[in-house]
């Protein structure tokens, strides 16, 4: 991969994954969950080494938006709220290059761990029902 710019990106709502096409022909895909819990924001990689938050129950966020920053990257919107990431082109291409490693290990932190891709069920509220009286 010659040129770091991709000439296309593109969102494809329905299989919720980011491609990016570069001038030689290749192409690199993400899943929205894998772009998720791999964000270079400081919410998921901290602010130094031994810092890193690992993301949990993220199987089923989806990608919202894409946005260009500059030249030099894009900014993702997910549907969990997060949009603080910028993914420069540099990054996509690294994070490609390792995305077997990255996700293996990212599986095993989660077993690690006790955690699942899964979200969580939401809050449920219990109530007491009393019987009707005659």
């Amino acid at each position: 991969m010659l040129n770091k710019t991709p000439t296309e990106v593109k969102l494809r709502r329905q299989s919720n994954t980011l491609e990016l096409s570069y001038s030689d022909g290749s192409q690199l895909e993400f899943s929205s969950e894998f772009l998720r819990v791999h964000s270079p924001s400081a919410e998921v990689r901290g602010h130094g080494k031994g810092q890193e938050v690992l993301q949990t129950g993220k199987r089923l966020v989806k990608l919202k938006n894409v946005e260009p920053v500059g030249n030099y990257a894009v900014k993702l919107e997910f549907d969990d709220g997060h949009n603080t990431g910028i993914f420069s082109w540099d990054y996509l291409i690294s994070i490609g290059r390792d995305k077997k490693t990255l996700w293996d290990d990212y599986l095993l932190k989660l077993q690690q761990a006790g955690k699942t891709r899964d979200p969580s069920p939401p809050d449920m509220q219990i109530i007491e029902i009393k019987p009707l009286k005659n």
